[in-house]
């Protein structure tokens, strides 16, 4: 897999940097400029209420947009989670697929 590419644990989905994006475009989707240029989204993953969440999705994009990081964690976003293998998490991979669709049509990432 490529620098500018990523895959979530678990999920058979490629995802890629968009050749086109812009730095405007990660701020309106709701990411967060860090230091040295750094993007990072963290949203909860929940299939009925957000102040209830499970779990978070954390997507890291560098400097330059060349590095793509993408991770499911638990509730304190420390340890990777693999939410196709738990129990009775249909509505939280719904929830992280609808994300991941948004993402595609804010033109921020492609689906490999």
């Amino acid at each position: 897999m490529q620098k500018n590419q990523a895959q979530v644990l678990g999920d058979k989905d490629i995802y890629e940097i968009a050749p086109d994006i812009k730095k405007y475009s990660l701020l309106d989707a709701g990411f967060v400029e860090g230091r040295n240029d750094h993007f990072k989204l963290q949203r909860p993953i929940s299939g009925t209420s957000p102040y209830d969440a499970r779990f978070l999705l954390k997507i890291s994009v560098s400097e330059g947009f060349s590095h793509l990081r993408m991770s499911i964690t638990d509730k304190s976003g420390l340890h990777n989670i693999n939410i196709y293998k738990g129990k009775d998490t249909k509505s939280e991979i719904d929830d992280y697929k609808f994300m991941m669709n948004f993402l595609e049509e804010k033109n921020i990432l492609i689906k490999k």
